[in-house]
């Protein structure tokens, strides 16, 4: 592990060469093509005798004020002589093509003797630390910040299953210790984050089920990273939407929304995961979309998106106390509303939308009159407005087509 941090934590102090600080002081300077300088303690020869003494510039308790490079640079400048600068800045422009390929050559040497890891090695690292039966949960939780890190980059994220990773990753959401589940979980679904490619390996290597049964847990962080990651491997992806329903998806949402007691997260996620899927039946074609709405209308309730008890959750936290979770709930309408007539005519007719819309209506006067809110609260009355004329629109419509049958 030490070898796994020494790669992530160890940063050159380096700074170009019109910010060199008391260069006089320090040592030897080697200067790349881009003008960048590696400053060391040591002349060159000496680097080959006592290479652990191979020290960056002494950074002392401003270190800990570093937040970039632009910081650092600022930082230099600010602590550095500026006739020292000037004269090193016109010692590097004296410089021949000979004496640069010179420092060219030592900062290479100098950097292949540091052997800094890519992240495809540190991502073996980790993955062999998972792989390490005897490893130590203290030193497993490491390994999997550390591939969390490692996985955000896409390129990366593709690498996880190349390089062995994927199923140790899996194997971890089975741990008896909490935190490492969690940490799977969040590896997996940030790894999985747009990215088709993955999303199809996570599935294959069958760790939906084991995560939405994670979004029950008794630990808030667990069921909230779980059902993160469920979001991010269904989301766009029909194979994987198809499966979550074949698992009973949409009674877990309904479960998860309609408990009052959970985390108020996982009910948001919940009501955002709902519209998500909403939203994505009217984007699918040809045969995604005939598997997907066959299941949806020819099955029972645990896997029917659309069943009636489902829907009345989501309209009954638009009586929730916050209005995130109303905001949530709104979107989730209003996306539910674009799927069929059919959803729309069972959301307006069985679920007593009118009345809570209403509500949500003085809760949101009263908003308007705090400053904190007001400004929130008019963003919500213009997606409350919305669903509003979208029961209009469609009462309108069935009433005038009443009038035309009863007419014919």
């Amino acid at each position: 592990m030490a070898l796994l941090h020494l790669g992530r934590t160890l940063l050159c102090f380096v700074v170009r060469v019109a910010s060199l600080s008391e260069v006089s002081e320090v040592g030897t300077v080697n200067i790349t093509a881009g003008g960048i300088a590696w400053v060391t303690t040591m002349e060159g020869g000496e680097l080959e005798a006592n290479e652990d003494k191979i020290s960056l510039v002494e950074q002392g308790a401003e270190a800990d004020k570093f937040t970039s490079m632009e910081s650092m640079l600022q930082w230099a400048i600010g602590h550095s002589d500026p006739e020292k600068l000037k004269g090193a800045a016109k010692e590097a422009m004296r410089l021949t093509p000979t004496q640069l390929e010179k420092r060219r050559s030592d900062i290479k040497e100098l950097m292949d003797r540091l052997k800094m890891p890519s992240d495809a090695e540190l991502m073996k690292i980790a993955i062999a630390d998972l792989q390490n039966s005897s490893l130590s949960a203290e030193d497993r939780e490491r390994a999997l910040q550390e591939l969390l890190v490692l996985v955000e980059p896409i390129d990366n994220a593709n690498d996880l299953d190349k390089l062995g990773g994927l199923k140790p990753v899996i194997d971890e959401l089975d741990r008896p210790e909490e935190e490492l589940r969690t940490l799977a979980a969040w590896v997996l679904g940030k790894a999985s984050q747009n990215n088709l490619v993955v999303q199809k390996q996570v599935l294959k290597g069958g760790a939906l089920p084991r995560l939405m049964e994670m979004t029950h847990s008794n630990s808030s962080a667990e069921a909230v990273k779980a059902l993160y990651a469920v979001s991010a491997i269904v989301r766009n992806f029909p194979l994987g939407q198809e499966a979550f329903y074949l698992e009973g998806g949409p009674l877990l949402l309904q479960e998860l929304m309609g408990d009052s007691s959970g985390d108020i997260r996982l009910r948001r996620k919940s009501l955002f995961l709902v519209a998500d899927l909403a939203e994505q039946i009217d984007k699918l074609a040809g045969g995604q979309l005939d598997a997907i709405l066959e299941l949806e209308l020819n099955s029972g309730d645990s896997m029917n998106l659309f069943n009636e008890g489902l829907l009345k959750t989501v309209v009954n936290l638009l009586d929730a106390s916050d209005m995130d979770t109303q905001e949530k709930a709104l979107m989730a309408i209003r996306s539910l509303f674009g799927v069929s007539d059919a959803v729309r005519e069972k959301i307006i007719g069985s679920c007593n939308l009118s009345a809570a819309l209403e509500r949500v209506k003085l809760q949101l006067h009263d908003a308007m009159k705090d400053t904190n809110q007001a400004d929130f609260a008019k963003d919500l009355e213009t997606i409350r407005q919305e669903v509003v004329d979208s029961v209009e629109e469609y009462s309108r419509r069935q009433s005038n087509e009443a009038q035309v049958h009863n007419e014919l």
